[in-house]
């Protein structure tokens, strides 16, 4: 598959990232082409000087990686990144409010975030390795109902995960597709055989930080 780089949210969320390795990304997301760089909120005024003269969108995390904030917490961490010059959003979904079925709990998390995006996209990370099929599934149809842009699998934190599923790429695809959501896999995509692959199973974006051998 041709123009991989279109796809790839080059990403670096780990907690010992130093400003060496940050700097590495963004050169190398200039360099490929790559569609974006997916920075913790703390690094996204550095992303933002560094790649203010590019078309590379700017990515963040909110809530992460465990979802488990209080909504007025999470609007504010992305109200800031917005202001800090984040392009979009990535919050990560209460797993817990799911699993309890408290599904107005969930909807109004994401409503609560999404207003405070602005015109931002705001992608929600469902946890995939954490969730039953049908729990993926409602937790699409919330997506849909709270006005998100994005489903997205996975933070890449949870211990043993699988991270991004083929199966699962396709079941998000098929319930949020029809409402004009897009579905990004992330976590564990360390290759152009499994990158191909989520793209033809429907994910629009692909997070990974093995985007330079993907595409290489």
């Amino acid at each position: 598959m041709s123009e991989l780089s279109k796809y790839i949210e080059h990403t670096l969320l780990k907690q010992n990232a130093t400003k060496e390795e940050l700097i590495k990304l963004f050169d190398e997301a200039k360099e490929h082409n790559f569609l974006g760089v997916c920075v913790n909120p703390v690094n996204v005024e550095t992303a933002k000087k560094y790649l203010n003269d590019t078309n590379v969108k700017i990515v963040t995390v909110v809530g992460f990686p465990l979802g488990s904030s209080k909504r007025d917490v999470v609007a504010y961490e992305a109200q800031k990144a917005v202001e800090d010059g984040a392009d979009e959003i990535d919050m990560v979904i209460n797993v817990s409010k799911i699993k309890d079925k408290d599904y107005d709990f969930v909807q109004n998390d994401i409503q609560t975030v999404k207003a405070a995006c602005g015109d931002k996209p705001l992608k929600v990370i469902l946890e995939t390795d954490l969730l039953e099929k049908d729990e993926i599934k409602k937790a699409c149809e919330i997506c849909v109902k709270a006005g998100a842009d994005f489903v997205k699998t996975s933070t890449g934190f949870v211990k043993n995960g699988v991270g991004a599923k083929v199966e699962d790429v396709e079941l998000m695809a098929s319930i949020v597709k029809p409402h004009g959501l897009g579905v990004k896999a992330s976590a564990g995509i360390r290759d152009k055989e499994k990158a191909v692959a989520m793209i033809k199973a429907g994910a629009d974006r692909l997070g990974t930080s093995s985007g330079v051998a993907i595409v290489s």
